[in-house]
């Protein structure tokens, strides 16, 4: 006579007992070395242990049950069981009622240990590593960016998901189509920009953010530097006209006007970019409508497209994912920081020179600018080659530095390739309403005056 545990042994269902106690092990195991930081930065052991090993107890909790009911079935056509023999399930045996007690504790621990799976996969699949490393190709470039970002220490699903189950669900079931892109190799190079469905800044940004608090004016210095000998520094102080408010505060006023709860701007791209943008509509804090067109032959009526409501993203549509708009800014901005020798003849115009040459990959770029920036030392300074004083060897691997944090051949992103709509040098940023060509049916025009963002000094 058979009992009901001895459908257990089927070899399926063994086998399936296998898969389950061995990655219950392996993924505990894993889990206290993450509690305590004793595991390796490596973003593919969060796959295997967080998201792979969950999956092979899953299958062996499922193969427990299949086995059992394929041992069934072949009691019930006659043929003989299973090779393995257990001891019989009585509740009126001790011994029975003790593997019952235990069956229940292990379902216990079985449910807590998927539990804790679902919970750490969920947590590891919301972490920059993963985000930003596991795809390394496709995303080399906008999360080397954040890196050296602002936001450096801000988890990319604070601004890509935010707080919520709807969006979260949203943005876990479109990454499915994002893998899928991945493993079949079907991937948009470079990652096209701007993103689209991105959630509401009010919903991310304004959490931490909050335009409607008045800052008055900033002050900055921009430094540029002259191709020459000395490397000539030029300084320009700038006053911006930050403003913010809102007339609770005494009324919305300078840049952070545009985002004020007081109106709405909104505004259609003629271009997927939103660098061309032909029509703009004002609507007041009471209630009146004024629309702004580049084509006064169009009337009030928008052109083909989406009407959005401008918000911080229109300007700050790259806060945490900057690139240099070009190689001479790059390396200004290098010299400004020391990551270049100001010091070091020439070295502003070499540096230029060696990085907007094309270069097939990051390898090749970065002999090449060695190659370049020693020959030229060795030809026109030998003296400070043979001084060896460090400043050579300083510029060659900043220049290294500056091309590898903005250029990726592999994803076809190089100087300009995501311009920046802070201000207007070189894409057209403010300009691209500002330009005194968008006009109201009363004659207005959005007018271009520097002094509307900024006081010089």
């Amino acid at each position: 006579m058979t009992t009901p545990a001895s459908s257990a042994r089927h070899p399926i269902a063994v086998f399936g007992m296998f898969l389950t106690t061995a990655s219950a092990v392996l993924f505990l195991t894993f889990f206290f070395a993450d509690l305590f930081g004793l595991h390796a930065d490596n973003p593919y052991l969060g796959i295997v242990f967080f998201l792979i090993l969950p999956g092979v107890f899953l299958l062996g909790l499922l193969l427990i049950p299949a086995g059992t009911l394929l041992a069934r079935r072949r009691r019930r056509r006659g043929l003989p069981e299973a090779a393995w023999r257990w001891p019989s399930f009585d509740l009126n045996d001790p011994a029975a009622r003790r593997r019952l007690a235990a069956i229940g504790v292990l379902t216990l621990v079985n449910v807590a240990i998927v539990s804790l799976a679902a919970y750490k996969g969920v947590e590891y699949m919301d972490t920059p590593a993963f985000c930003g490393r596991v795809c390394h190709t496709v995303m080399e470039p906008e999360y080397t960016a954040y890196l050296d970002g602002p936001h450096s220490r801000v988890a990319c699903v604070a601004c890509h998901i935010g707080p919520g189950a709807p969006f979260f669900v949203k943005a876990k079931v479109d990454g499915l189509r994002q893998v899928w892109a991945v493993a079949v190799n079907s991937y948009e190079r470079p990652v096209p920009t701007p993103v689209r469905d991105l959630r509401p800044a009010r919903d991310t940004c304004e959490q931490c953010h909050w335009p409607a608090k008045f800052t008055g004016d900033l002050l900055k210095t921009v430094r540029r530097y002259a191709s020459d000998e000395a490397n000539t520094e030029e300084a320009t102080l700038l006053r911006l006209r930050v403003g913010g408010g809102s007339w609770r505060f005494g009324g919305p006023q300078g840049i952070h006007w545009h985002v004020s709860e007081d109106h709405r701007v909104e505004y259609v791209a003629a271009d997927e970019e939103r660098e061309v943008i032909p029509w703009v509509r004002l609507t007041d804090a009471s209630g009146r409508v004024t629309v702004f067109t580049a084509d006064p032959e169009g009337g009030d009526a928008p052109p083909p497209g989406e009407i959005r409501t401008m918000d911080c993203v229109d300007c700050h549509n790259r806060p945490s994912h900057r690139f240099a708009p070009s190689a001479a800014r790059a390396v200004d901005e290098a010299l400004e920081s020391g990551v270049l020798p100001r010091n070091l003849p020439y070295v502003r115009r070499e540096v230029v020179a060696v990085l907007e040459e094309p270069h097939p990959d990051r390898p090749t770029a970065e002999r090449r600018i060695a190659d370049r920036l020693t020959g030229f030392y060795e030809s026109s300074y030998p003296e400070l080659v043979r001084a060896s004083d460090g400043r050579i060897a300083q510029a060659v691997a900043g220049a290294q530095r500056v091309y590898g944090h903005n250029v990726f051949p592999a994803m076809n992103v190089t100087w300009g390739t995501h311009p920046n709509h802070i201000g207007h040098d070189p894409s057209p940023g403010c300009f691209r309403c500002h330009d005194d060509e968008h006009r109201a049916p009363d004659g207005t025009t959005i007018r271009q005056d520097c002094t509307l963002c900024h006081g010089f000094e």
